[in-house]
């Protein structure tokens, strides 16, 4: 049997008819950027997470750097941020011309709210929270330390589309939410797309401006804008699978329950959950001590894995030049040497989950 780490075909076969013929809908109808299929899901997904504004726009990376601009954070300013995070992250920050500082994840890989504090200084303007995996940072400290301090709020959202903490969807703690839209995502389209969530009129409005060239009027540029626009056809794909968003995240939930009832072994740990968190799981992540053993145990039996992520964004060639060495992060670094992503897709066969489950169970040292 060969189990794939993930597998996005199973996901368009479950509403083939639905996304076929949205897709001949907007072919047919002659426009193809910003209009009545952007407007409608800018509209949907807002109401569906929570938040005022919704802004459609190219990718995840762009919501975060637009983000970043529309909040004045640029050259000169700090932004504080989890240093086991995926590189876009940090290019959010650094692509705006201010400076990452990295302090350690918790227990559940999102940010150590305890270790916020200390790494604020007079330079310091945001906090970006990456909601890793599927699972909500511990958002009511967060939100107490940046109210305490005067700080702007950024939630990375890529990977928690729907995930809820004390209640409240991921997106709406901060003064922006940001989304990514990569296929791969519980709410993927085909093909890149992001989106941008406020309870902001005024900053709804600018970054509207920042995708389109810097423009609200057709050839009248009001600013140096970008084009990053989520197009017509994968805003009204991504309408459809909105429509089955909870279903498709209560499918993976039970596919990780099974994980967490029916996976015993001394030669990893399993994810836990954190208290007031409804995990959405974008990924299930174990922590094996025999890592790569481990993942050779699982290809010879054709089951595929992803670590996510093998390289912390401090020791990465692109930011060399920010000085940090070995040793800075070692909880981070910990979790980069150890951390394993094992099959989660929706459209899993029980045969190919028993099989997960089974192989797991039986590796040995």
């Amino acid at each position: 049997m060969e189990i794939m780490p993930n597998r996005l075909d199973r996901g368009f076969f479950a509403y083939q008819e639905e996304f076929e013929n949205k897709a001949l809908e907007v072919l047919r109808s002659g426009w193809y950027v910003l209009g009545k299929e952007v407007e409608a899901f800018e509209q949907e997904f807002a109401s569906y997470i929570g938040s005022k504004y919704c802004v459609g726009v190219a990718n995840g990376l762009d919501a975060l750097i637009l983000a970043f601009r529309a909040l004045g954070i640029g050259a000169g300013d700090e932004v504080i941020v989890q240093a086991n995070t995926y590189i876009a992250s940090v290019m959010g920050v650094t692509i705006n011309g201010a400076t990452p500082v990295f302090v350690e994840p918790d227990a559940q890989y999102g940010i150590d709210a305890s270790q916020i504090e200390q790494a604020i200084t007079d330079k310091t303007k945001a906090v970006l929270v990456v909601h890793l995996y599927g699972q909500a940072c511990e958002m009511d400290r967060v939100c107490e330390i940046c109210k305490k301090h005067n700080l702007k709020l950024v939630e990375d959202c890529a990977q928690s589309h729907g995930a809820t903490y004390k209640g409240r969807m991921t997106g709406t703690f901060g003064d922006i939410g940001c989304f990514s839209f990569y296929p791969s995502k519980n709410l993927g389209a085909f093909g890149d797309g992001g989106a941008i969530v406020t309870d902001d009129e005024a900053l709804a409005a600018e970054i509207k401006v920042l995708r389109n060239y810097g423009s609200e009027k057709r050839y009248y540029n009001k600013v140096v804008g970008v084009n990053s626009r989520l197009d017509e056809l994968q805003a009204g794909l991504l309408r459809v699978r909105l429509r089955h968003l909870d279903e498709l995240a209560r499918e993976k939930q039970d596919i990780a329950q099974r994980y967490l009832n029916e996976l015993k072994s001394p030669y990893f740990t399993l994810p836990t959950i954190r208290e007031g968190a409804e995990h959405i799981w974008h990924q299930f992540v174990i922590y094996a001590e025999h890592r790569q053993q481990l993942i050779d145990y699982l290809k010879e039996r054709g089951i595929g894995t992803i670590i996510h992520y093998p390289i912390p964004p401090h020791l990465s060639q692109a930011y060399a030049y920010l000085g940090h060495q070995t040793g800075d992060f070692p909880i981070t670094e910990t979790y980069a040497e150890h951390v394993l992503s094992i099959p989660m897709y929706n459209g899993m066969t029980a045969e190919e989950l028993q099989y997960v489950i089974e192989t797991l169970n039986a590796f040995e040292i």
